[in-house]
């Protein structure tokens, strides 16, 4: 019998209802203090019906953050922020570990952002006063290196006391992990820069301490294969995720998670046979969301040998999006406008569930 994405699947010690994933989406709800805000607790409650659920890109260190209303977990009020959210929500929650590394700006965390080299992101950056121009960020040294892993462990560590079954370590859409796999942004001359096996250990370190703080069964990697946001330019993108998922593939890691993956895609298959372990597929989608809210790209990657699917926007607009696609119902159309940043309700937890349509 052919996997559908509504039978009930393992994933290490949980028991997941379905094989459908909400992906972390970045929506700059928490507090000017990276806690996170009563309202996302309600967020992410009325999500409940997905089989896991990957909570928002989190910084583990006050360097690390991006953009205003970004959370944290890496002070008290943030874990007992986090720990309310968890205690609301009926499904198993990740949490992603995300570093900007030069996508921050000194206007938001108050501190000059860092980075694998000191290259700055193309452009402008928005923050707590607007969109204004990035900065150069500055060159991490070895030892801040090592510092930066040890800030990501006890991340995992503080996830695990604010209730999450596991993390998810954001090596994708440019981010600092993401900076040190790619040439353009990573010109290090040490051990941590030039070949392919010196620009995935850094990746490397942050996943194995993250496993050894919390178990390797609770810990995700996210990767993007040739995702340019942010000013990435990889130029040698396959000898980059043949390394990294070569390296890691004995680990016992509990999901390898590839976003913008396609069916068709040669390296898919190659990570595919080369990873052992459980993984999941963000399927890549057209800038208008379909109606049927990537529902049949996600069956087409689960027949092409994905484990899990995660999707994205379709949770923004269908906070029972689980429910909508096992009756075959018509999902809520996704608002136009800046409605994934604007703070409060609108376009957050005003979504209608079918029961309340119904009504």
């Amino acid at each position: 019998m052919a996997t559908t994405l509504f039978d009930q699947t393992r994933l290490g010690d949980l028991t997941l209802s379905s094989r459908l994933v909400m992906a972390p989406l970045t929506r700059t709800r928490a507090g000017a203090d990276g806690v996170p805000s009563p309202i996302m607790e309600t967020y992410y409650a009325q999500r409940s019906t997905a089989g896991l659920i990957i909570a928002e890109g989190t910084t583990p260190n006050p360097v690390g953050q991006t953009y205003p209303g970004i959370p944290g977990i890496h002070s008290a009020a943030q874990i007992a922020g986090w720990r309310r959210v968890t205690g609301a929500v009926a499904a198993p929650m990740f949490l992603q570990l995300q570093h900007g590394g030069r996508n921050g700006h000194p206007a938001t965390s108050g501190l000059t952002p860092v980075a694998p080299s000191p290259i700055p992101l193309p452009g402008t950056i928005f923050t707590r006063q607007g969109h204004q121009p990035s900065v150069t960020p500055r060159e991490l040294s070895p030892v801040e290196i090592a510092s930066t892993v040890a800030d990501f462990a006890n991340a995992a560590r503080n996830a695990a006391e604010a209730g999450f079954a596991g993390v998810e370590a954001h090596a994708a859409n440019g981010h600092l992990l993401h900076q040190f796999l790619s040439e353009n942004t990573n010109h290090r001359t040490d051990g941590y820069g030039g070949p392919v096996s010196n620009r995935i250990r850094f990746a490397v370190e942050v996943v194995r301490a993250l496993a050894e703080a919390i178990g390797p069964e609770r810990v995700g990697l996210r990767i993007s294969p040739r995702n340019t946001v942010n000013g990435i330019a990889e130029g040698d993108t396959a000898p980059i995720y043949r390394a990294l998922v070569g390296e890691l593939a004995g680990d016992g890691l509990a999901y390898l998670h590839i976003v913008f993956a396609e069916p068709e895609d040669v390296l898919f298959h190659e990570i595919r046979a080369a990873w052992p372990g459980v993984l999941m597929a963000n399927p890549k989608l057209p800038g208008t969301l379909p109606e049927d809210g990537g529902r049949r790209e996600g069956e087409r990657l689960l027949d092409a040998g994905a484990d899990l699917i995660a999707l994205g926007r379709a949770f923004i607009s269908n906070p029972d999006l689980v429910d909508r696609f096992r009756l075959g119902a018509p999902l809520n159309p996704l608002r136009d406008g800046n409605f994934m940043y604007t703070g409060g309700e609108s376009g957050y937890t005003d979504y209608p569930a079918l029961a309340t349509v119904a009504g």
